[in-house]
């Protein structure tokens, strides 16, 4: 079928409903950043591939929402589909909210599924078009009767990850999640999150691509855990370990007919930001929500000793195979054709040589000259640009091994740079500097910290669009929270034993993109009679490109960052490398 033959379709089935207007988001039921195959209908019924971005359909007008990342591919996607594209963010332009408003009449019904929604989102549609005399229903499923041909949910095993990695068994964990629930006064913890569950109960799996995750749903109660997934994803021995440890195996189809058998007057937890609208629709009248930021969030974001000490063991392992990849790149650069992919596909096969190595975390971002300055630039077989020996060279990648999950960025030089390129590859280095230096006092949240990265680039006139910090998970999703360091305020304060990203960036159209990025851990500083205060300790160990730094806008106390960091990068590689490969080391690590 074509774009325009599904989006036909789509319309016949609103006018047998008497909807007008139906929105499609691109996420599934368990809020996921990145989707399975079988949640992708945005894509099946638009053609964009971007993972932001709502498609809205009205009898005659279709349009496509998405943000300033995916402009350029989005207008090649969506060419003769018959969706219009609306740039978010741009001047004039509507959010799809105030778009319905202005083109449906008083009266009209606009539909979703609720199953992919958030709550918290939910509710802010549902009072937007209310307030317009416009009807809002939330449990409207479209997609099981038009999307033909659409992949099943994958069945791939679920494995457990053994507590000498995780330091904490799973009935530990769910005490601990007991614990927190007594203290909100719930007698029911309703989870849908994947990389939750997954954490909680010391399993892994393989439904999304990059993300160690599978398909389930949890009810946690005061005196049972109960788990809703596809029983051919869990081998006779883990069930056995599951209900030995007091967790109840249920079908995933279960999930929403049992929360309607939740006992009237229960009290039951959501993270409406976390739970979809159905869960909500689902349970029964007199049950009483308690809201808030999800538990096993904020338990999972600080990570534990062992957790610590595997995040730090796979580093150096994801240091060695970044190490191998920059010695090799430097000596093939124009000797023989390196591409974009080819470059991703050599650096993946140096993390497949190390210990404990399961994948790579997410799709590396391998761009070269202008391609760079799109900071979510994904090379295809279309688009793949041939590195020459001149310029900057961006790779964006990281590793899930069973002891940790790895997330670097590295700009390197490929020729002679011009004074642009290393004045900007500096400021960036400036601010990578200053943040990972910085000494803060408890309370302190990351939209305070973000400036610390930027200001070296504001005294310039220069700034980057994405956040500066996230949260990194476990062997789980190199994308977490509840932490972030961003110019937007989530309200979490920063803490010790959290794992967070530190990645500032410059990005000029046509010409380059820089971004250098570490894992950084929050420790104790130290406490003194104004409180406690907190440092960051960083845990990537790679060189950072000296051939691509402008001395002299580096000062003293950078530079001293800089070679304390480089001699330990050495002494924590230089054991695990070949002669050539360490000596190529020694020379990348001197001091500036």
């Amino acid at each position: 079928m074509t774009i325009k033959e599904r989006l036909f379709s789509l319309r016949a089935q609103m006018s047998a409903s008497a909807v007008d207007a139906y929105i499609i988001p691109g996420s599934d039921p368990h809020m996921s950043e990145y989707l399975a195959a079988h949640w992708k209908f945005r894509q099946w019924i638009s053609g964009f591939t971007g993972s932001a971005g709502t498609v809205v359909v009205l009898a005659e007008k279709a349009g496509l929402w998405t943000d300033s990342r995916y402009f350029i591919q989005a207008e090649k996607e969506l060419e003769g589909s018959g969706i219009e594209l609306f740039r978010m963010g741009m001047p004039g332009v509507p959010t799809y909210q105030e778009w319905l408003v202005a083109e449906l009449q008083e009266g009209a019904v606009v539909g979703i599924d609720g199953r992919n929604i958030a709550v918290e989102e939910a509710r802010k549609l549902a009072k937007t078009f209310n307030d317009n005399n416009i009807r809002f229903d939330a449990g409207i499923n479209f997609q099981d009767k038009v999307w033909e041909g659409r992949p099943p949910i994958p069945e791939n095993e679920v494995f457990g990850l053994d507590v000498r990695y995780t330091g904490v068994s799973r009935t530990e964990k769910l005490e601990m999640v007991r614990k927190e629930m007594k203290k909100a006064g719930a007698s029911h913890y309703v989870i849908c999150a994947l990389d939750e569950i997954a954490w909680l109960l010391n399993l892994r799996g393989s439904d999304v691509e990059y993300n160690p995750v599978f398909h389930s749903f949890m009810v946690v109660s005061s005196d049972t855990a109960n788990l809703f997934i596809n029983p051919h994803k869990v081998t006779s021995d883990l069930g056995n370990k599951l209900t030995t440890d007091g967790i109840k195996i249920y079908l995933y189809d279960d999930f929403y007919e049992f929360l309607r058998t939740i006992p009237e007057g229960s009290s039951v937890f959501i993270d409406p930001q976390k739970v979809n609208y159905a869960v909500i629709s689902s349970l029964p009248h007199s049950v009483k929500l308690h809201e808030g930021p999800s538990i096993v969030t904020m338990l999972k974001g600080i990570k534990n000793p062992v957790e610590i000490k595997g995040m730090k063991n796979c580093h150096i392992r994801d240091g060695v195979a970044m190490v191998k990849f920059l010695y090799w790149l430097e000596n093939n650069i124009g000797k023989t054709k390196i591409t974009e992919l080819s470059a991703a596909e050599k650096l993946q096969s140096f993390r497949k040589e190390q210990e404990n190595y399961r994948g790579d975390s997410f799709n590396s971002i391998s761009a070269y000259g202008a391609n760079a300055a799109l900071p979510h630039y994904s090379a295809t077989k279309e688009n793949d640009a041939e590195l020459k020996p001149e310029g900057l060279y961006l790779i964006d990648s990281g590793g899930q091994y069973l002891d940790g999950t790895t997330d670097i960025t590295r700009t390197v030089h490929l020729g002679k740079l011009t004074e642009e390129e290393k004045k900007d590859f500096t400021l960036v280095l400036k601010g990578h500097i200053n943040l990972s230096q910085t000494v803060f006092p408890a309370g302190t949240r990351g939209v305070h910290l973000d400036i610390m990265a930027r200001g070296a680039m504001w005294k310039k006139g220069i700034n980057y669009g994405h956040g500066t910090g996230h949260g990194v998970g476990h062997m789980l999703n190199v994308h977490e929270g509840p932490q972030s360091i961003r110019q937007q305020d989530n309200g979490v304060e920063m803490k010790a034993n959290m794992i967070t990203s530190n990645e500032p960036g410059i990005y000029k159209e046509g010409r380059h993109g820089i971004r250098t990025e570490n894992l950084i851990l929050s420790v104790t500083h130290k406490e003194t009679e104004f409180g406690t205060f907190f440092a960051f300790e960083t845990i990537t160990m790679c060189p950072v490109d000296t051939e691509a730094i402008d001395v002299s806008l580096l000062r003293e106390d950078e530079k001293e960052w800089l070679n304390s960091y480089h001699k330990t990068v050495y002494k924590k590689l230089k054991d695990f490398l070949q002669p050539a490969e360490k000596e190529w080391l020694k020379k990348q690590t001197r001091p500036i």
